[in-house]
C-alpha cells in the first residue's frame, strides 16, 4: 500500500465526514485528495472497497439512523438533513440499507449494523497472476502464535449471495457492491455473523463464483429470505479454525497472509483429521485486530482402517475324522 495513497483517500474520508449534511461532488473529493477526479475515485474504492458516492449514501443513512434515535424527529426533516431530495427517496435507501423502513425505526429502534469508515479494513487487494503473496518484512519476527480448535457443526442453512467470477473479498465488492455483510448481518436468526466463503464445488452454481458471503442460520429457519438471496442447507461437518495473534488495524493485510502461511504448512493428520474440502465451505471472518484474523477450513478423522492390511480368509483344512463324515455325507446325497 502506498503511504501518500493511503493519505489521500483519508483526506477523503475527512471531507465526506464535514460535509455529510452538505452537497458533496467528485469534484469537492478530488480536490481534498488532491488528485484527479478519475484517479481520486478510483483509488477510494480500492482502499476503501466502496465507490465514493456509496460510500456517501451509507454513512448519511447510518448518521440518519443515530438521528432517528435521538429524539423524536420528523423522517422528512432527517432526510433533508442529509441531502435526500424526498421523503420516498430516504425511505428507499434506508429500508435498503437497514431492512426497516424508517418510521418503524424510529418506534422499534431495532439493533442494526451501523456502517463506521475506521472498520473499513475487511478487504485485501488481489494478487497481479503470477505473484507470490506479501512476504513477511524481514523487520518482522517469521513464527507467531496461531490458535488451532476444532469445532463440530450441526446440520444448518446458509443464506449467501453469490458472485460471478470473484475468487476474494475484493473482487467479489466489485462484482455486488459492499453492502451484502451489512443486509447479512440485520438476518435475526443468525447463529454466528456474516462470513466470506470459498465454496466447494457440489455447492458452485455454473456462471457464478467461487467466492461468496453468507451467514449460518438454523436448520429449520422459516424466516425471509432477502431479495436475490438465497437459501441452501448445510450437512453436518468439522471444522478446524485458525486464529491468528491481535493485530493493528492497519496491518490487518499482513494478518490475513502470515496466517495463509499457517496454514498452508499445517498437517491436519498429525493429529488424527486430514481437510475435507468437499464437505463445507472454507470460511473468513471480518479481520478485526483485537481477536485476530479467523478463518475455518474443513477436516474429517483420518479414516485408520485405509492403513490397516485387509485380512486375507483362509480356508481351514480339515481334521481326518471330519474329511470321513463329509465323504460319507457326499455318499448319502448321491
Amino acid at each position: 500500500m502506498d503511504a501518500e495513497q493511503i493519505k489521500a483517500v483519508k483526506r477523503m474520508q475527512d471531507f465526506v465526514e464535514a460535509h455529510r449534511t452538505e452537497p458533496i461532488t467528485l469534484a469537492g473529493l478530488a480536490r481534498a485528495a488532491r488528485y484527479s477526479p478519475w484517479h481520486a475515485a478510483r483509488l477510494f474504492k480500492e482502499y476503501t472497497g466502496r465507490a465514493p458516492f456509496e460510500y456517501v449514501r451509507q454513512r448519511r443513512l447510518s448518521a440518519a439512523a443515530d438521528e432517528l434515535c435521538a429524539g423524536p424527529r420528523k423522517v422528512i426533516d432527517v432526510a433533508f438533513d442529509f441531502v435526500f431530495d424526498s421523503h420516498a427517496g430516504f425511505t428507499r435507501a434506508f429500508t435498503r440499507q437497514f431492512g426497516i423502513s424508517p418510521r418503524q425505526f424510529r418506534r422499534k429502534k431495532p439493533s442494526v449494523v451501523l456502517f463506521m469508515p475506521d472498520r473499513m479494513r475487511s478487504y485485501y487487494p488481489p494478487h497481479p497472476k503470477g505473484n507470490a503473496p506479501m512476504k513477511t518484512p524481514a523487520a518482522q519476527p517469521q513464527s507467531q502464535v496461531v490458535f488451532v480448535q476444532i469445532v463440530d457443526r450441526p446440520a444448518r442453512k446458509m443464506i449467501l449471495k453469490r458472485g460471478k467470477k470473484a475468487t476474494h473479498y475484493f473482487e467479489y465488492c466489485e462484482e455486488v457492491g459492499c453492502e451484502v455483510y451489512n443486509q447479512l448481518g440485520q438476518i435475526q436468526q443468525a447463529i454466528h455473523e456474516p462470513m466470506g466463503l470459498w465454496l466447494p464445488k457440489r455447492l458452485q452454481r455454473r456462471g457464478t463464483s467461487v467466492y461468496a458471503q453468507g451467514v449460518e442460520v438454523p436448520a429449520d429457519f422459516a424466516g425471509t429470505v432477502p431479495e436475490g438471496f438465497e437459501l441452501i442447507d448445510l450437512p453436518p461437518c468439522t471444522m478446524m479454525v485458525f486464529q491468528g495473534p491481535p493485530f493493528d488495524d492497519e496491518n490487518f493485510e499482513q494478518a490475513i497472509f502470515s496466517l495463509w502461511d499457517v496454514m498452508k504448512t499445517y498437517q491436519p493428520e498429525l493429529y488424527g483429521y486430514e481437510w475435507a474440502d468437499d464437505d463445507a465451505p472454507r470460511f473468513q471472518l471480518e479481520p478485526v485486530g483485537y481477536r485476530g484474523y479467523m478463518e475455518g477450513r474443513p477436516v474429517r478423522p483420518v479414516n485408520k482402517a485405509k492403513t490397516k492390511p485387509a485380512r486375507r480368509k483362509v480356508a481351514a483344512t480339515p481334521h481326518p475324522s471330519q474329511k470321513k463324515a463329509l465323504a460319507k455325507k457326499r455318499t448319502l446325497q448321491g
